[in-house]
């Protein structure tokens, strides 16, 4: 069974926590990352845009020039691709980028995450989170004490305002709850810093 360091807010090892295989020592199956993470980025996508075809562009009707004698292109109307204030060719239209993945594959690569940042040494494990106020400079200097400060994704078992407040203001420091955690967030954080509750959260909920 996989073991790492547990941490105080002070930065200091205060003993080892033990980790479930089945998260923190699974095979790493980076096409299922992969998957996942397009998928997520799809998803973020409005798919509103929008544009008009030459049968959608307002005007148009009259031929502008008689068919032959003129030397030039046999036209219609100047509402063609080819023209001014004309119609867009394969013009986009709104759409759903969404991106289909089943419940094992999704799983499997967060559970191929968590191992990858293991295995890189980012996951740091602290026994608790508790700041007196919530303040900005309290959070970044106990981000610096763990070594996080830069791209820091702090996990929480569940909603604690102080440490939400405090941490809105870092530029390099998020906020996710273990029922909100995903793949793409797992991948693009630098340190992965999870209360020792939202550990034992994250292997009850994900194992």
């Amino acid at each position: 069974m996989p073991k790492t360091a547990l941490y105080n807010m002070e930065g200091k090892a205060i003993g080892e926590v033990e980790l479930s295989e089945e998260i923190f020592a699974a095979p790493i199956n980076e096409a299922a990352m992969h998957l996942v993470v397009r998928s997520y980025l799809a998803a973020q996508r409005q798919g509103t845009q929008s544009a008009l075809t030459r049968g959608e562009v307002r005007g148009g009707g009259r031929k502008i020039y008689r068919q032959k004698g003129t030397g030039n292109a046999r036209h219609h109307g100047n509402r063609a691709p080819q023209f001014k204030h004309g119609g867009v060719v394969f013009a986009p239209k709104p759409r759903d980028y969404a991106l289909a993945v089943n419940k094992k594959v999704r799983r499997l690569a967060f559970r191929s995450a968590m191992t990858a940042k293991l295995n890189a040494g980012e996951i740091i494990v602290v026994d608790a989170l508790n700041l007196k106020e919530a303040k900005t400079k309290m959070m970044a200097e106990t981000l610096k004490k763990l070594n996080a400060e830069k791209k820091a994704l702090v996990v929480l078992p569940e909603r604690e305002e102080n440490v939400i407040r405090a941490t809105a203001n870092l530029a390099e420091a998020k906020v996710s709850y273990v029922n909100t955690l995903n793949v793409y967030d797992i991948l693009n954080a630098g340190k992965l810093v999870l209360t020792k509750a939202a550990k034992e959260s994250v292997e009850e909920v994900y194992a």
